[in-house]
């Protein structure tokens, strides 16, 4: 009879870590799921955003050049300087909103860690109750 109480304890406790690692089990799996979708959607925006960058570069010197060499006898000097100026200041503009997502926080594991203060919160009201 001494033995009933005891397979009891060691029962629940039992419980109580198979719960705590299926549990963790369950975080890490979100966790790693988290972590496929945003590299699909970084690689997916480094892609596009290359190819964007190069056709738009392309077509802004092509651009360049056709309307350089077309004011050649007029006015040379002059596409020139506003091409340049139009150049600099497209890429300093560039540069600025690079800085800034740069600067922004990325909501990698937003929802785990939701989870997790979800899990958290819940332990504290049980452990509340059991007192």
């Amino acid at each position: 009879m001494a033995d009933a109480p005891e397979q009891g304890l060691f029962g629940s406790l039992r419980g109580l870590v198979t719960t705590a690692v299926e549990i963790v089990s369950t975080r890490l799996q979100l966790l790693g799921t988290e972590l496929e979708e945003e590299k699909a959607r970084l690689l997916g925006l480094l892609a596009f955003g290359a190819a964007a960058l190069i056709f738009l570069a392309a077509g802004l010197v092509f651009l360049a050049v056709f309307l350089t060499v077309l004011l050649w006898e007029r006015d040379r000097l002059l596409v020139l300087g506003v091409f340049s100026a139009l150049f600099l200041g497209g890429g300093a503009l560039a540069l600025a909103v690079a800085v800034r997502h740069a600067r922004t926080r990325s909501h990698l594991f937003a929802a785990s860690l939701a989870e997790l203060a979800h899990d958290r919160a819940a332990a504290k009201g049980e452990v509340e109750r059991q007192s």
